[in-house]
């Protein structure tokens, strides 16, 4: 699939570099289809890295995307350059006139706040209550879908003693589930949190259908309202080195963070890690997008 981006968005030359298909918008307005348009909420503290891993797997159908991002206009990003937010992000008041087909609200590193504390939680609010009734199908991501999770059914996180942190084995529960045709019975995908999803509270609530979890990990593919809202509590996202950027991260702080569980080859965080999750990462959010965005959206919004 090609994606649409703006031509000097700096994710575009890495991802061309892969030999992923990537279009500006000269190319894109000579093709008489309908693109989708998708809108990404990033809240990754590490704007630019969240921004080519998710286009890197927005990639593979053939599908024309159209991708805007946005950001938060209650919180000021300190690891990302004004200059990139202002060239590239849009925010909300900019927005919330127009559907979208699809919308992907990223994880970020406040989960051990209530919810109430994150600054931008109303501003937040507001966009998933807005995505009812504007966007097609809603993929949360890690915190993500915690907060999807709180704001939508009330169900709250529980605070882990340490972090969570590694490459985990997940089996599938609901196997004929679009959003998992062509998945293996056991499958592996990274996490990285210090919160898990109350699953007493989870047991409460049947409209909300666990799709997919890892003995470890716990819930990992949830899904509610015939995939209006789909929420992915782990990184499937995440490239072959993130989670060893985020433990050296960690080293440097002094937290004193463990290794993650399954990641460094004999636990030896000087080997290379294996990448054992990019293609189930690639089917998830083609399957996304075929499947959930593109099948269910209208052709001409009202």
């Amino acid at each position: 699939m090609p994606i649409k981006i703006p031509q000097l968005l700096p994710a575009r030359e890495i991802l061309e570099n892969e030999n992923i298909f990537v279009m500006d918008e000269n190319r894109a307005i000579t093709q008489d289809i309908r693109p989708l348009n998708i809108l990404i909420l990033n809240l990754m503290p590490e704007k630019e890295m969240e921004e080519t891993q998710l286009l890197r797997h927005l990639s593979n159908t053939p599908l024309q995307v159209n991708v805007s991002f946005m950001k938060t206009a209650t919180h000021q990003s300190k690891n990302t350059s004004h200059l990139h937010l202002d060239q590239f992000y849009t925010v909300f008041d900019e927005v919330k006139h127009k559907k979208f087909d699809g919308l992907i609200i990223t994880g970020a590193p406040v989960e051990r706040l209530p919810f109430s504390e994150v600054d931008y939680w109303e501003e937040l609010t507001e966009i998933m209550h807005w995505a009812d009734s504007h966007v097609t199908s809603t993929l949360h991501i890690c915190w993500g879908a915690q907060a999807a999770l709180y704001y939508h059914f009330g169900i709250d996180k529980i605070l882990y003693p340490e972090k969570l942190s590694g490459v985990f084995a997940h089996t599938l529960y609901s196997p004929k589930e679009k959003l998992l045709r062509g998945f293996d019975d056991v499958f592996f995908a990274p996490h990285s949190r210090y919160t898990d999803v109350d699953r007493k509270a989870l047991a409460l609530h049947p409209e909300i259908h666990v799709l997919s979890g890892s003995e470890e990990a716990g819930p990992f593919i949830l899904m509610a309202n015939h995939g209006k809202q789909i929420m992915i509590t782990g990184h499937l996202e995440y490239d072959t080195g993130t989670l060893a950027t985020e433990y050296q991260r960690d080293l440097k702080k002094g937290i004193n963070p463990s290794l993650p569980k399954h990641y460094f080859p004999s636990d030896n965080p000087e080997r290379q890690p294996l990448n054992i999750w990019r293609s189930h990462a690639h089917l998830l959010f083609s399957n996304w997008l075929n499947y959930y965005v593109y099948q269910e959206t209208p052709y001409q919004w009202d």
